[in-house]
């Protein structure tokens, strides 16, 4: 059973090797090397799991997990290490049903405050200073002020 994660996990890390450009299939294309190097760990390391020899130690896949712009989590339950229900997932905030422009989220100021953390008997303040950043606000781009 090991060796079957090994294998996926190290098939799994070729592809993000190459997909990230890093010429791994070549002895002399350097893409190993600088794996490594922008992992932050031994060559010999790289070199291991890609052959299927060994599976990475932890500061090594935390190191891989850097280089290659995914998530430690993902690399340690690819790897077997852990399961899902070990790490499980972050919760992810309700995101707000109103949209502004381009589709972003959009939430109120008095949202925002609460989401800052603004105290109550400064949130008067807060929504007079920052209502007029916000677009259509009162100071409209090529508007006076009065």
């Amino acid at each position: 059973m090991a060796r079957n994660f090994l294998e996926e996990f190290a098939a799994w890390m070729e592809d993000l090797m190459r997909s990230r450009g890093y010429d791994i299939d070549h002895p002399r294309g350097g893409g190993r090397s600088r794996v490594a190097d922008d992992a932050g760990v031994h060559r010999a390391a790289v070199t291991r799991l890609l052959q299927r020899q060994s599976m990475p130690d932890l500061a090594t896949m935390r190191g891989l997990a850097r280089a290659l712009g995914v998530p430690v989590r993902d690399v340690l339950i690819r790897s077997g290490k852990l399961t899902e229900d070990d790490l499980p997932a972050p919760a992810a905030p309700a995101a707000p049903a109103r949209r502004g422009r381009a589709g972003t989220p959009s939430i109120t100021l008095e949202e925002a405050a609460e989401l800052l953390g603004v105290p109550e008997d400064r949130r008067a303040l807060f929504l007079q200073v920052a209502a007029p950043f916000l677009p259509g606000g009162p100071d409209k781009p090529g508007k006076g002020r009065g």
